[in-house]
């Protein structure tokens, strides 16, 4: 299951990519450097709380809980930063669709990796 889990997140790291590359020829108004950076910077973040939440699971049964909120608290808080960063530099030209397109980013990471854990997790249970 955990070759799964990382087989799944670079496919989906691929599919965005992908996405992205052909919403650039369709839509050059979206900021493509940002839209990938967010891209790598969620496969990243979440192949971390992979490994930091396989590593808790075997502890404690309420240790998989903790790193899901953890994982999913990190993530937060890294997208805020990341946003105020974007928000910052690039104050008068923002395009709020990329914002909202990496939100959308952290949403579906997000979502996967809930998803491959909680599989993992009754697995590893049974």
């Amino acid at each position: 299951m955990k070759k799964a889990f990382i087989v799944s997140v670079i496919s989906l790291f691929i599919v965005l990519t992908i996405v992205f590359l052909w919403l650039r020829t369709l839509a050059p108004a979206y900021d493509f450097a940002v839209l990938m950076i967010g891209n790598v910077v969620m496969a990243a973040l979440s192949l971390t709380t992979f490994f930091m939440v396989t590593k808790q699971m075997h502890g404690k049964p309420d240790a998989f809980v903790r790193g899901v909120y953890a994982s999913s608290f990190l993530k937060l808080s890294v997208c805020i930063i990341a946003v105020v960063v974007y928000a910052l530099v690039k104050r008068p030209d923002v395009h709020k669709p990329s914002l909202f397109a990496l939100f959308g980013i952290y949403a579906v990471y997000t979502a996967i990796e809930t998803w491959l854990l909680s599989r993992l997790a009754r697995e590893t249970n049974r």
